[in-house]
């Protein structure tokens, strides 16, 4: 069954690379192969179509929850499933995964059709947490090792495997749309952390959830950082340039689409542009560049 889906291997790791290269809704899909154990990495669509060498893992681990990273759970049924403990409410039940989201009540309730649709969505209660620096040895010298990186989620964990540095960064995923810091549990000050951190993982190849997929040289993955943390810079210059040329409310500036372009329809696309935009106002009210007015809750630059 995987024989047409494109893979790479690296060592102990075989990835094989979603639809698009693992563009959202897909992803890519990390298996690691010790001696002993099988384990996989999260579980995009693409898991889906890769049988046994899928289906038989006696293990996963999630980096983070997301639909996105959950749909091949389903067919994991036997696997023990870890999960990070500040994430691991969310893979539990549906009532932990709408907190996760922190959406209205209107957008969840359209979002769980969709997710048991598209994603094949099923809650795992029997999710194990692991706290950072987690280790798991699959025998024959191979292990995973979780380096906690908040931000994306408040549980965003990399995985590290041994022998050979091969890190699964999961949506630190170096694309051109930028960090993602839009859901309840999201931060942009951790993000911001994670990013100044991660270039300290002893890795010589690292793995995306999605887009660029695998870069193996350092410079390179250096390069595609740092423009990928230039779009957290673009969107604060874009909130102050949108203030300048009058107060707005937050409402207003979610409707002038910051973070999203204005083509994107997807039912939390307004949760999550108006809670990215929250936490880029809280920093430049924290900073001073900019106040709210107590009357009409519109944000004005200070002058």
């Amino acid at each position: 069954m995987s024989e047409s889906i494109p893979c790479a291997d690296f060592g102990p790791v075989r990835v094989y690379f979603g639809d698009s290269a693992g563009k959202y809704p897909d992803g890519n899909q990390v298996v690691v192969r010790g001696r002993d154990s099988v384990a996989v990495f999260d579980t995009p669509r693409v898991a889906n179509a890769i049988g046994p060498a899928f289906d038989d893992a006696d293990l996963a681990i999630l980096g983070h929850v997301h639909e996105d990273h959950m749909a091949g759970l389903h067919r994991l049924r036997r696997a023990r499933v870890h999960v990070h403990e500040a994430d691991v409410d969310a893979a539990r039940s549906w009532e932990g995964l709408a907190r996760h989201y922190g959406y209205s009540q209107a957008v969840l309730e359209g979002m769980l059709p969709m997710l048991r649709e598209k994603f094949f969505y099923v809650p795992r209660p029997d999710a194990m947490p692991y706290a950072d620096g987690a280790r798991w040895d699959l025998g024959g010298g191979v292990s995973v090792t979780a380096i906690h990186m908040p931000g994306h989620t408040a549980g965003h964990s990399v995985l590290l495997v041994e022998p050979g540095g091969i890190a699964f960064i999961g949506d630190i995923d170096l694309s051109s749309f930028g960090p993602y810091y839009g859901d309840a549990t999201s931060s942009l000050a951790d993000f911001r952390r994670t990013i100044g951190r991660v270039p300290d993982v002893p890795a010589r190849v690292w793995i995306t959830s999605h887009h660029k997929g695998v870069v193996t040289e350092r410079a390179e993955f250096l390069r595609l950082l740092r423009v990928f943390a230039a779009r957290v810079d673009e969107r604060e210059a874009r909130v102050l340039e949108l203030l300048g040329e009058r107060p707005r409310t937050l409402a207003e500036l979610a409707a002038a689409r910051v973070v999203y372009k204005p083509e994107a329809t997807d039912t939390w696309v307004d949760s999550a542009e108006a809670r990215s935009i929250a936490q880029h106002l809280a920093e430049l009210e924290r900073d001073g560049r900019v106040a709210r007015d107590a009357a009409d809750g519109a944000y004005h630059l200070r002058r």
